[in-house]
């Protein structure tokens, strides 16, 4: 338990309960986090994460806790963080992961949680109410839990219709993917070729005593999470940031100097720079929004990539506006998706999404599909990715290019990997993704 309390704790609970609130709204996570004041990220990011992943289990709290509808969005926001924080102990999921965990004494929890709603008029005249509930639950959380834990929503605080969608496609698996989301994902790198090997970075790690443990071709997962800026050697680009799933992406293509290379969707563009790390290519990236393929041309100058040899274009994938009309000896389509598989990364996933969203994707990444296999050369080999855990989203659109493209030419991977925990691997090494990999048959035209 923390036994010093910041004297902005106040400040980063009323921060976290403003992104709470924005989320609930339909605001992603990530954007509100950008404009909270660098010296305040680390903790409100820590508070607002862990919100969000037992957000379902605060909001049964504080329904059992308020008699009628909270006073307003900001109140109830508000309520919802101050609660979080108080079930943190009951809901440790393994003693390995409390690194980023929020842990606070529960009088600071209330103490800081009233001081935060004085930081504004909405909350400020509500400040009677808000003790008066978290300190009930102090008083009865034994009996209050044995009311709300008979809810699936609350033993695994995802919304249900995720949960049965979950549990109807991996009958076997589906509680340890729903725990294993709750975990937050490790700190991966990828070491990059083109400056150090693998090994020669694992060996600087060693030397300066960092704990790490290599997976994969070019992953190493720190031990202890650390800000980017302190990441050994990561300023002269010797590794960037990326979960060992995403970096498999790579090692499944046939890749050598001189082929042309499309990577759609390609922001932020750490599977555009794996790819540039193996061979000397053509590599064209397109991403529909300008800001975010901003990111990928920072992250390729970053790691010594951009060249006249790399060519970026904002563009709609489904359509041909950008094309040359060269085919392309590979496709990367990183498809749009739930993202249903990073959700331990990006917790706010599962508030955002509804479930008529999936066959919405799933519609646009078909639509996709077709226009990028026209742009194959025959014989180019064209990897289908999504983060994603959504049969529909994974499996289901492999099928359907297997049966609707009669030039496609399904070749071995790995198709669905889930982010599972167990007793011998409480923390996945990866997050969930999907790859289906085809070749295009000789003879056929573009």
């Amino acid at each position: 338990m923390n036994t010093v309390v910041s004297p902005t704790l106040s400040v980063a609970i009323f921060a976290a309960a403003q992104a709470v609130k924005s989320v609930l709204a339909g605001q992603s996570l990530t954007e509100v986090l950008t404009t909270v004041p660098k010296e305040q990220k680390a903790v409100v990011q820590s508070i607002s994460f862990y919100s969000m992943r037992h957000l379902m289990s605060a909001q049964a709290l504080a329904q059992q806790l308020l008699s009628k509808k909270a006073p307003n969005t900001l109140v109830h926001a508000l309520l919802l963080v101050g609660l979080s924080l108080l079930i943190v102990p009951r809901k440790r999921i393994h003693e390995d992961f409390t690194q980023g965990i929020p842990f606070y004494q529960d009088f600071t929890i209330v103490d800081e949680t009233l001081k935060a709603a004085q930081r504004h008029k909405k909350s400020a005249s509500f400040k009677g109410l808000l003790n008066a509930c978290l300190r009930r639950y102090l008083r009865e959380q034994d009996k209050l839990w044995e009311i709300i834990d008979q809810q699936e929503t609350v033993q695994f605080d995802y919304p249900q219709w995720w949960i049965d969608l979950i549990k109807k496609s991996y009958p076997q698996e589906w509680k340890a993917i729903l725990r294993a989301a709750n975990i937050p994902g490790p700190l991966t790198l990828r070491v990059n070729r083109r400056k150090i090997t693998r090994e020669a970075y694992s060996a600087e790690l060693n030397r300066l005593a960092i704990a790490h443990q290599c997976v994969g071709e070019d992953a190493i997962i720190l031990e202890k999470a650390v800000p980017v800026d302190q990441i050994p050697f990561f300023q002269q680009g010797y590794c960037a940031v990326q979960d060992a799933g995403a970096q498999i992406a790579a090692s499944l293509l046939p890749l050598r100097d001189g082929l042309r290379v499309l990577d759609a969707c390609a922001a932020p563009g750490g599977k555009t720079a794996a790819v540039l790390e193996r061979a000397n290519i053509d590599m064209t990236a397109i991403d529909i929004e300008e800001k975010r393929l901003a990111r990928v041309a920072e992250n390729l100058k970053h790691l010594g990539l951009y060249s006249d040899k790399v060519s970026l274009y904002t563009a709609d994938a489904t359509t041909q506006s950008w094309w040359n009309g060269e085919p392309f000896d590979i496709v990367m389509a990183d498809v749009p998706c739930t993202a249903s598989g990073i959700v331990r990364r990006h917790p706010d996933i599962k508030w955002l999404r509804k479930e008529s969203d999936i066959a919405k994707t799933a519609r646009l990444q078909r639509e996709i599909v077709r226009n990028l296999w026209s742009v194959l050369k025959p014989g180019g080999y064209f990897l289908y990715i999504t983060c994603s855990v959504f049969p529909q989203e994974g499996q289901e659109q492999a099928t359907f290019i297997e049966k609707h493209f009669s030039d496609a030419i399904r070749l071995e991977a790995p198709g669905q990997l889930l982010p599972l925990a167990t007793d011998q691997q409480p923390r996945p090494w990866h997050d969930g993704f999907f790859y289906a990999l085809f070749r295009k048959a000789e003879g056929t035209h573009v």
